[in-house]
């Protein structure tokens, strides 16, 4: 559990375990009732996704499982971090290979809420159209 750290380190521990693959460390991070929310009205990666397993396995999962290229996965860098109490706002820049043939480039922010030591709540903001456009071709 990571009760000893502040939720600043709670997430940037998630963000860089993101980025080097590490499942482990990416599932010990959330509340087994952890709230994901993508914004938008006509994505698959749209809405509310409810609960540890449901965030890992299918809005992470397929993000990054069916969404690159195969062999390929998204190089995520985290470029800034704000806390204040259990808020942490953290922003990173995405990027690779896309499914579909295109380069997939996004900046992205996520406010996260973390109590415990554990992220309960995300809400996710990126440029959706450019999601649309090159991760599904639409």
């Amino acid at each position: 559990m990571n009760t000893d750290l502040t939720p600043k380190a709670v997430v940037i521990r998630y963000v860089e375990a993101v980025a080097a693959g590490d499942l482990a460390v990416i599932t010990d991070s959330f509340a087994e009732d952890a709230v994901w929310i993508y914004p938008g009205h006509d994505l698959p990666l749209t809405g509310t996704w409810k609960g540890r397993d449901t965030i890992i396995e299918d809005f992470l999962g397929k993000a990054t499982g069916t969404l690159f290229a195969p062999g390929s996965t998204p190089t995520v860098t985290l470029t800034g971090v704000i806390a204040e109490g259990d808020k942490v706002v953290a922003e990173w820049h995405a990027e690779g290979d896309a499914a579909t043939g295109r380069r997939y480039d996004n900046r992205c922010l996520g406010v996260y809420t973390v109590r415990g030591g554990k992220i309960t709540e995300v809400r996710e903001y990126a440029d959706t159209r450019h999601v649309g456009e090159v991760l599904f071709g639409l």
